[in-house]
């Protein structure tokens, strides 16, 4: 039964081939030739052509040894995403704070990735903070140690955060040692893009106040492309990501004077 399982797979056509690897796709975050390979049953050259087409069309992107969905997915709400890689943000939000020193001026921009960076600040000394996340707000309101400075503008819902014409004004005002910034997706060809064509007027207001920028993104924003485009990878200093994100992927960033950091997991603690 296997072997003419095998048969089938190897008669399919390149159109019907194709279709395959994206409903495989759809399964999945990303996929290597080999785990295609294995798949269908097709040598490793027909998996990277037909890897080859689908790119060509916008339908997948091609990474070295594999492919992702080409487009984003739309985002959820930020409160509905929350548990969404929940240990890689802490871990991200911890890695983040680390950054931070005693009596710095920073931004912090609008969701859940960036609200761990500010779970993490409590204990810092003679800090400031800038923000437009109302999220970011209530975690900070009863920390005497923390002086938080709120843009206002017009409410995102989904976000609960602060964007428009208002707050690209109040940014205008202000500025920090140290920009964080969640992304929607950031892309080696691409760079760094957003699913909410509004933001990004606000959001590149926010890249233009400080001395260093660093891009919170987990593994699921690497490598991939949303709709509004924001700005070039040039416009970022430091990413902060988790250690599923692809190697090759850091390995690109970094040859562009990108420092990155990989938000290990915690060791196994001995009983």
């Amino acid at each position: 039964m296997s072997l003419s399982t095998d048969i089938v797979k190897n008669n399919l056509s390149n159109l019907e081939r194709q279709d395959q690897i994206l409903t495989f796709l759809g399964s999945r975050k990303r996929v290597t030739v080999d785990e295609l390979m294995r798949h269908l049953g097709v040598s490793p050259a027909t998996v990277r052509r037909d890897l080859d087409a689908l790119a060509k069309q916008g339908k997948v992107r091609r990474f070295r040894g594999g492919a992702m969905l080409g487009q984003a997915p739309p985002e959820l709400p930020a409160l509905q995403r929350s548990k969404e890689q929940a240990e890689e943000k802490k871990r991200i939000g911890q890695a983040a704070a680390q950054l931070v020193e005693d009596g710095d001026a920073i931004f912090l921009g609008s969701g859940t990735t960036v609200l761990e960076v500010a779970k993490n600040l409590h204990g810092k000394k003679n800090l400031t903070v800038i923000t437009n996340s109302l999220l970011v707000v209530n975690e900070l309101a009863h920390d005497q140690d923390i002086d938080t400075v709120v843009i206002g503008g017009m409410l995102r819902h989904s976000e609960l955060s602060m964007i428009g014409h208002i707050a690209e004004q109040a940014l205008r005002e202000v500025r920090a040692n140290k920009v964080f910034l969640g992304i929607r997706a950031i892309d080696l060809k691409n760079g760094l893009t957003n699913d909410y064509l509004p933001e990004t007027l606000t959001d590149r207001a926010i890249l233009n106040i400080g001395a260093q920028t660093i891009i919170l993104a987990d593994h699921t924003k690497c490598g991939v492309v949303s709709t509004a485009y924001l700005a070039p990878l040039s416009a970022i200093d430091i990413l902060i990501t988790d250690n599923k994100t692809d190697n090759g992927f850091l390995e690109q960033l970094q040859a562009r004077d990108i420092h990155t950091i990989v938000a290990e997991e915690a060791p196994d603690s001995e009983i």
